[in-house]
C-alpha cells in the first residue's frame, strides 16, 4: 500500500496525517489513517494589522519541518500541504507563503473559502450518507457553511457557500482578555456573528432543523458535551439544549467548567467557549437544534479529490 501524507496548516493547530491507501478496489474506503501528529502553533497569534508576520513565518516553517521529517522517516510517497484562513486572510499571503515554502523545499496550497468547504463536504460524506442541512465547519480563522440538499450534496456549484472571517482563535483572540471569556465576551463574540450572517443574501438557503459538524472546534464542543454530561463515549450529535446547560454551567460555576473542559479537552481550553458561542449563535440564526458529528473532514476530502483521483 502507498503512504500519502496531509499537513494541515491551521490557525490554531498544524496537523500531519499520514494515510496507507489501498489499490482499487480494495475495499469501500481505500485508506486508513496510519498517523495523526498535531502540534500546536497558534499561529493566528502572529497576524498584526493584517501581516503575517516574520515571526510566524519561522514558527510555521519549524513545525512544518518537523512534520515533513516524520513523513520522510515513514517512507511517505507523497505529501501535501494545504493552508486554510490563516495565509489565506491576511494581507501578505504570496510572501508569507514564498517564505515558508523556500525554508521548507515544498509547495503549500493555500484553499480559497470555496475550496475549503467543498473538501470539507466531500470529506463529510465518506463514512456516512448526508441529508438536507447544512455542513458547518468552525475553524480557527473562520466558518465556513454549505447549504445541503435533499440528496446531502451542496446546492452551491463546487460547494461555495458562506465563509465568515471569524472562528474560535480569532474570536479567542479578539474578544477575550484572560483564558474563559466572561459574559459579556461571550455577548460580544455572539454580536460579531449576527453581524457576519445578517451581511448574507440568501441566508434562508442557510436554515435547517439539523447541522453537520467537521473540525475541532466540533468535537471539541462533543468532548465536553460528555466530559459535563458523564456519558461513557463522546456523543455521535450535539445537541442544542445541551450546549444551552454549557453556558449555564460556565455562568454559575466556572470552576467547575474550567476543570471539566481540561479534562474534555486540554489544548483547547481557550478556543471551546469561544467555539460553542460560534456554534450556538449559528443553530440559533439557522433554526438548528442538533449538530451530527462527522467522523472525517476536509483533509480526507482533500485526500480523496486532490491526491488519490489524479
Amino acid at each position: 500500500m502507498a503512504r500519502f501524507g496531509v499537513i494541515d496548516l491551521g490557525s490554531n493547530s498544524v496537523r500531519l496525517v499520514i494515510y496507507e491507501v489501498k489499490r482499487r478496489g480494495e475495499g469501500t474506503k481505500p485508506f486508513r489513517a496510519l498517523v495523526d501528529e498535531k502540534k500546536m502553533a497558534g499561529l493566528a497569534a502572529y497576524v498584526s494589522d493584517g501581516v503575517f508576520g516574520d515571526a510566524g513565518i519561522r514558527r510555521a516553517t519549524a513545525v512544518l519541518e518537523e512534520h515533513l521529517k516524520i513523513a520522510r522517516n515513514l517512507d511517505c510517497d507523497r505529501v501535501d500541504i494545504f493552508a486554510t484562513a490563516v495565509l489565506r486572510n491576511c494581507t501578505n499571503t504570496k510572501e508569507a507563503v514564498a517564505a515558508i515554502e523556500q525554508a521548507i523545499h515544498t509547495p503549500v496550497r493555500v484553499l480559497s473559502a470555496a475550496e475549503e468547504a467543498h473538501l470539507g463536504w466531500a470529506g463529510a460524506s465518506i463514512a456516512q450518507p448526508l441529508e438536507a442541512g447544512t455542513l458547518i465547519d468552525i475553524g480557527g480563522g473562520s466558518t465556513e457553511l454549505t447549504a445541503l440538499s435533499g440528496e446531502g450534496r451542496p446546492r452551491h456549484h463546487h460547494g461555495t457557500g458562506i465563509s465568515l472571517p471569524q472562528g474560535s482563535v480569532s474570536s479567542y483572540a479578539q474578544f477575550v482578555s484572560l483564558v474563559l471569556p466572561e459574559p459579556a465576551e461571550c455577548r460580544a463574540i455572539a454580536d460579531a456573528v449576527h453581524g457576519h450572517l445578517s451581511a448574507v443574501d440568501d441566508l434562508a438557503a442557510y436554515r435547517a432543523p439539523q447541522l453537520y459538524g467537521i473540525g475541532g472546534s466540533v468535537r471539541a464542543i462533543a468532548k465536553m458535551q460528555a466530559q459535563a454530561l458523564e456519558l461513557p463515549a463522546k456523543p455521535p450529535v450535539v445537541q442544542r439544549a445541551a450546549v444551552d446547560g454549557l453556558f449555564d454551567r460556565l455562568e454559575h460555576d466556572r470552576s467547575a467548567f474550567a476543570h471539566s473542559a481540561v479534562k474534555a479537552c486540554p489544548d483547547r481550553v481557550h478556543t471551546l467557549v469561544p467555539g460553542m458561542v460560534i456554534a450556538r449563535t449559528v443553530m440559533e440564526v439557522l433554526g438548528a437544534d442538533t449538530i451530527t458529528v462527522c467522523k472525517y473532514g476536509i483533509r480526507e476530502g482533500y485526500l480523496m479529490e486532490r491526491m488519490l483521483e489524479k
